[in-house]
């Protein structure tokens, strides 16, 4: 029904900045929550950063705070992820995600449509 679509990913040295879109198509509505969330080989998925679509409240995994950036273009249907200051460890798939509520959780769980995954890798 909602399909999500992610994009920027790449190879990037320690210290550097990747932008990430996702741009929603199909049925959709104004009141969702977008998210990003990432995942390491043989790790658990975690959460990033969560949007409101219409009032545009965020928040961020501490893990990320004061690097990463989330926001919104309603008019293109497209979240965006500034990604700056990028360590090693930020190296993983990242996921977007819509919430049908809007409900601006942290569970993957409560996600009801995810994108296909972009790779970011940040070297040393």
């Amino acid at each position: 029904q909602v399909q999500l679509v992610e994009s920027g990913g790449g190879l990037v040295q320690a210290g550097g900045s990747l932008r990430l879109s996702c741009a929603a198509s199909g049925r959709t509505f104004n009141n969702y929550a977008m998210a990003w969330f990432r995942q390491a080989p043989g790790k658990e998925r975690e959460f990033v950063a969560v949007i409101s679509w219409i009032g545009g409240s965020t928040y961020y995994a501490d893990s990320v705070k004061g690097r990463f950036g989330i926001s919104r273009d309603n008019a293109k249907n497209t979240v965006y992820l500034q990604m700056n200051s990028l360590k090693p460890e930020d190296t993983a798939v990242y996921y977007c995600a819509a919430e049908r509520r809007g409900a601006m959780t942290t569970r993957p769980g409560d996600y009801s449509y995810w994108g296909q995954g972009t790779q970011v890798t940040v070297s040393s």
